[in-house]
């Protein structure tokens, strides 16, 4: 790496990791004591810190870029000055005062990304070659399709980074649904023949139906810690679950989606199925936990001088 970025990419991961720091709450964080005022003089301090390293960097820019419009340092400046006029800060404010820095620093980012999905590409090209006896045409037709999925992407991604308002829970969840092979079936429709493509279909089956229940269990098994649910209840949760998935495709067919109260209703949410799948007694302990988490995650993030988002559910379904 050049040495004149190595300032700018630890300021950015720097950046980045306390942002989502802030989004997880601090939970591995003991709460700090202290008044308002002495907060408000820490972060003043920490955004002098910034402000020096940030004009190092700009300092050391060989050709001056300057993006037009708000700047790190305006957002930095606005968070404390709210901070010391008692207005709420959230995690999201603190997102977008870095944005402007990440968008800058987003064409880094990109080719990381890529280079990063190059090797999962030679993996993927090399094991689908292998499985169904792939030939060279087929083999360099598969990377180049594959090499041009994760452009495209990436493009997304870049575009959502543009753009305004964007939260920091819809960039790490951007983040995540970055796959090389998402549409892979279209090209293999396309490409194999007869029993090939038979198997292909077997096996692409059985990877998604394999996601799709290790997602569910783990969200099962959470909300069972909080609720403790009979047997027939794990059975209908896990099917709630299992719908929402991402990979979830109605013509799985395995154990724990064989119950109609599972599926979804039109316009209604996990959560909303959920907590009809739940007793009483159950509803009170899951409300009683959900107020515990809020109010832990508020203590934590008022600690160092944040406020918690308006909508922030931690015992959302989706966010298990």
């Amino acid at each position: 790496m050049p040495p004149a970025l190595r300032p700018a990419l630890t300021l950015c991961i720097g950046l980045a990791v306390g942002v989502a720091g802030a989004i997880l709450f601090m939970q591995s964080l003991p709460p700090e004591e202290g008044s308002t005022e002495e907060k408000v003089e820490k972060l003043e301090v920490d955004l002098k810190r910034a402000n020096n390293q940030l004009a190092a960097h700009e300092a050391a820019d060989p050709h001056g870029r300057r993006r037009p419009g708000r700047t790190l340092k305006d957002g930095a400046r606005d968070i404390v000055e709210d901070l010391r006029d008692g207005k709420p800060v959230t995690p999201d404010d603190v997102f977008r005062a870095a944005q402007p820095l990440m968008r800058d620093l987003n064409p880094l980012f990109s080719r990381m990304r890529l280079r990063d999905q190059e090797r999962r590409i030679d993996t993927m090209t090399g094991e689908l070659s292998r499985k169904y006896s792939l030939d060279p045409s087929q083999q360099e037709s598969l990377k180049i399709w594959l090499n041009q999925n994760a452009v495209a992407q990436s493009e997304n991604f870049d575009r959502l980074m543009l753009q305004d308002g964007v939260r920091f829970e819809e960039f790490m969840e951007a983040s995540r649904d970055l796959r090389p092979d998402e549409g892979l079936e279209k090209f293999m429709e396309q490409t194999l023949r007869g029993e090939k493509l038979a198997a292909f279909r077997r096996d692409r089956m059985l990877e998604r139906v394999e996601r799709v229940q290790q997602e569910a269990d783990m969200k099962v098994t959470r909300l069972d810690e909080v609720v403790g649910l009979d047997d027939s209840q794990r059975g209908q949760v896990f099917g709630v679950m299992a719908r929402g998935a991402r990979d979830f495709d109605p013509a799985m067919g395995f154990e724990g989606l064989d119950t109609d109260n599972s599926a979804l209703t039109s316009g209604s949410s996990k959560q909303d199925a959920v907590l009809a799948i739940l007793r009483p007694e159950q509803r009170e302990a899951y409300n009683a936990e959900r107020e515990r988490r809020r109010a832990e995650a508020q203590k934590d993030l008022e600690a160092i001088g944040l406020s918690m988002p308006e909508n922030w559910d931690a015992l959302d379904p989706s966010n298990f």
